[in-house]
């Protein structure tokens, strides 16, 4: 395994845990939040490899932060937010909103628009990669209580 891997994912991880003690995340929850960002980093990282391009990549990363969220949620008895929130911190556009900002104030409007557009595609692709796993999840409840009925 090559050394730059494991430190980005260990890097993910910290960051990821680091976020969720600044915003007050149960004490009970840090260590399954950053499994859920360092898996969501490592799909992001797999799409990016496989097809380029960081709108697909975060659409899926924000789809696992959806589903893994959800399955953390359960088990530990706690809102989905309190793993939500934190696990996104490594799919959150920082560099290209600094970039932004940059090049605002040195007066280079359309390299900061060219930023711009990459924040909001990035935000955008991570609002349908919640919201295709919110439509996954309320499907399978769907269909397990359509079974259910069926089968008693």
């Amino acid at each position: 395994m090559d050394i730059e891997f494991l430190v980005k994912v260990i890097g993910v991880y910290v960051a990821t845990l680091c976020f969720a003690i600044l915003i007050n995340v149960p004490p009970r929850a840090l260590n399954l939040g950053g499994l859920v960002g360092v898996a969501s980093y490592l799909v992001y990282l797999t799409y990016n490899s496989i097809f380029g391009g960081y709108v697909g990549g975060n659409v899926f990363g924000a789809f696992t932060i959806g589903i893994l969220g959800m399955l953390a949620a359960r088990y530990k008895k706690m809102p989905i937010i309190v793993f939500n929130i934190p696990a996104l911190v490594p799919l959150v556009p920082g560099g290209q909103a600094y970039e932004v900002m940059k090049y605002i104030a040195t007066g280079n409007t359309h390299l900061a628009f060219v930023y711009l557009m990459q924040v909001a595609m990035i935000a955008g692709a991570l609002a349908i990669g919640f919201l295709l796993a919110e439509l996954a999840i309320q499907l399978f409840f769907h269909v397990t209580h359509l079974f259910k009925s069926f089968v008693s």
